[in-house]
């Protein structure tokens, strides 16, 4: 229960009573002593707890001009402030960690312009603590203090760039570990206000473990290193390199850092990126022992990182990032050596394969662009032919992982790369397609499926194009349509159906089907197979299907596209020969059927798309009479129809009430029951959250309830 009344703290605050309680010399000593409890989430609850009490106490004194001096501020304030400074000066390490924990929480929630002026009081009262804390390394708080003074850099206090906070910001970058310091140096160089430089030593900071490893590989003179100088001293990051246990995890969150830096929009400080990309091969193929160093200390590395499965992942992430960056322009054959080299070594694990194949398809699409405006066109052929020549070898993998990745890889280069000419011709001209449509076939439902996704994005280039250079039986539409509406209808896995019914609709959207009449008779093929499966993802995406083929039917055969009628009953051609053909598509029995699903988010698909149907048949001061449907031939069955849907007992097959019948594919009747049924009500009833019911107080005290046991005690503090 203690918990509880911890997790409610920050809203009792508001209540007097109950801060006057908590502010008590006896509540702030739970309160206290709450910070070191063995539950983690008592201990986290307790410390947010205190950042509350202090920042509302001194909240509530806005409206006088706050004391530059701590001991004239709000006597709950005071407390909490000189808990602080003792636990900073305690020989108690958890004391102390509680005390750091607490202040990086305390900084890291006052963003606002109102908290400036008492930070920064706050700060000058504990820096001294913090420096000494910086300078005594054996202190066990260290890894404490970059998250502290990251969270103390974005205060608004500290806005300038004068102060003795920077320096001691400086003075951090040098004195913590390459591992400490990496998260600070990465956290300021993110910052809009830091001085620059700072920031350059920030970026310094993160550089070392590259730089020193460009150095141990004996690199050429022009790419000896990164750095003309560091922060701190080299042999540290030396050291830690030179070590099995640390060199993979300072690498690993080196590399991390970077990346996120290079994802960044706009970074303040100039990355040398043609040496970094050198320090990621020379990182990699010493991972994969194709670089033999001369120097000890090299030696020393490319042991430690030989089959380093981490840490190739990591700089083949950055390696990706960088293909962002014209300036490796001049390394990219020296690039896709070291690519070529990993995607062929039947020593490179599955997940570094994947990763690989990645790089190599964003460098890929770099290649196409700066052959598209140099003469690089005869490199960028042969790159693009030595890729397919792996890949063909790939797809043929005894490992499902590595036929699955490969996939991939090759629905992410024809969705790049299709409409390049080189690409296109190497591709027609490989065994690529062949092997791809053998997978359809393959064992793994995972595979099977990645190779629907690749013969779909493959098939607009190899078989639907008219100038394709694909033709016979090798490579058909007729033949690749046909196993696709096989699996649809027989894989006894979902993946591979989900994978079918998103295809199809990607092919129906860039007009891949053929005319009108074509595309009539293949929705309504699919339509019939999706709406028996049992899973609802698939029946969902025949919805999806569903909705494209009426807004491109509508387009064709509707003088103004997405527009309504101007009446009631449709009496233009056009409007007569869209019913018709959603009816021979057997639309309307589908997306009837599919209100009543059960699984909900179906149903309010179904409803979507007929909500949608009816804005274009029905203006909404049109709709029909009631008693005008019930007088026609087809309102009683059209009543029923209403019925049965508030009734939410749909079934597939459509049962009759009584001799009363509904016909789907009548276009009189279904133009009636777009009119008649209350679609409005139904989707808003299919929309209607149960969070009302699940999220609601009373519910959540009965599941607290249940989990401590109907205590007597319990019961009465919970309600």
């Amino acid at each position: 229960m203690v918990v509880l009344w911890l997790k409610g703290g920050h809203r009792m605050l508001h209540h007097l009573p109950a801060l006057q309680c908590l502010c008590s010399t006896g509540g702030m000593d739970v309160i206290f002593t709450l910070q070191g409890d063995p539950s983690l989430f008592v201990a986290s609850a307790a410390s947010q707890l205190l950042v509350h009490l202090l920042t509302f106490s001194l909240e509530s004194e806005t409206s006088k001009a706050l004391s530059a001096r701590d001991c004239d501020w709000p006597g709950c304030a005071q407390m909490i402030v000189e808990h602080i400074k003792e636990s900073l000066q305690s020989s108690s390490a958890p004391h102390v960690e509680q005390s750091l924990k607490l202040l990086s929480s305390l900084f890291g929630s006052c963003f606002g312009s109102c908290y400036a002026a008492w930070t920064e009081v706050l700060w000058l009262d504990i820096a001294k603590q913090i420096e000494s804390f910086l300078l005594e390394e054996t202190v066990q708080a260290q890894p404490l203090l970059a998250n502290l003074l990251l969270n103390v850099a974005r205060s608004p206090a500290f806005c300038g760039t004068e102060g003795s906070f920077w320096a001691l910001v400086t003075s951090a970058l040098e004195h913590l570990t390459p591992v400490q310091a990496g998260p600070l140096a990465v956290g300021l160089l993110k910052l809009c206000k830091c001085p620059q430089d700072v920031r350059i030593q920030a970026l310094t900071v993160l550089l070392q473990p590259m730089d020193c490893i460009l150095r141990a590989a004996s690199q050429p003179l022009e790419c000896a290193g990164l750095l003309d100088e560091s922060v701190s001293d080299p042999a540290t990051v030396e050291s830690l390199l030179s070590s099995k246990t640390s060199c993979a995890g300072l690498l690993c969150q080196t590399l991390t850092h970077l990346e996120k830096l290079l994802s960044l929009k706009h970074l303040r400080v100039d990355l040398p990126c043609v040496s970094l990309l050198h320090s990621l091969m020379t990182i990699l193929q010493f991972c994969n022992g194709f670089l033999s160093p001369t120097s000890p200390l090299g030696s020393t590395i490319s042991r430690n990182l030989i089959n380093c499965f981490r840490v190739q992942k990591s700089a083949l992430d950055v390696l990706a990032a960088l293909s962002e960056k014209k300036e490796c322009d001049t390394l990219i054959g020296n690039l896709f050596d070291v690519l070529l080299a990993y995607l062929q070594s039947p020593n490179t694990s599955p997940t570094v394969l994947k990763k690989t194949f990645q790089a190599t398809s964003k460098w890929l699409v770099h290649l196409q662009e700066l052959s598209s405006s140099n003469s690089q066109g005869p490199q960028t052929e042969k790159i693009l032919e030595d890729v397919l020549v792996v890949l063909q070898k790939r797809l043929c993998s005894p490992c499902w992982e590595v036929r699955d990745s490969s996939l991939e890889f090759l629905t992410s280069m024809v969705k790049c790369l299709r409409d390049q000419k080189e690409f296109r011709q190497c591709l027609l001209s490989s065994e690529v397609l062949r092997l791809t449509e053998n997978l359809l076939e393959d064992p793994e439902s995972y595979v099977r499926a990645s190779a629907v996704t690749a013969v779909g994005h493959l098939a607009p280039i190899a078989c639907f194009a008219p100038d394709s250079p694909v033709t016979g039986s090798q490579y058909n539409r007729e033949s690749i349509l046909a196993k696709l509406q096989e699996i649809l209808s027989t894989d006894s896995e979902g993946f591979p159906r989900r994978a079918v019914i998103s295809i199809f609709t990607k092919w129906l959207r860039e007009g891949c089907t053929g005319q009108l009449e074509d595309t009539e008779l293949f929705v309504s093929r699919v339509i019939q197979t999706v709406e028996r499966d049992l899973d609802w993802e698939v029946r969902l995406g025949g919805l999806e299907l569903v909705e494209v083929f009426c807004s491109q039917t509508i387009c064709q055969l509707s003088q103004c596209p997405y527009a309504p009628v101007t009446s009631a009953v449709p009496s233009s051609t056009p409007q007569k020969e869209l019913l018709q053909v959603f009816c021979r598509a057997k639309l309307f029995g589908f997306l009837f059927g599919s209100l009543c699903d059960c699984d909900k988010p179906v149903g309010q698909r179904a409803c979507d798309v007929l909500v949608g149907l009816r804005g274009h048949f029905y203006p909404m001061s049109t709709l029909e009479n009631p008693q005008e449907i019930e007088d026609s031939p087809a309102g009683r069955g059209i009543a029923w129809l209403q019925r049965t849907l508030r009734q939410g007992s749909l079934a597939q097959n459509f049962p009759v009430d009584g001799d009363v019948g509904v016909d789907f594919q009548d276009p009189e009747s279904m133009m009636l029951a777009l009119g008649a049924i209350d679609l409005l009500e139904l989707h808003d009833e299919l929309n209607k959250s149960s969070d009302h019911v699940e999220e609601s107080p009373q519910s959540l005290l009965q599941d607290i309830l249940a989990a401590v046991g109907t205590i007597e005690d319990n019961e009465v503090d919970c309600y």
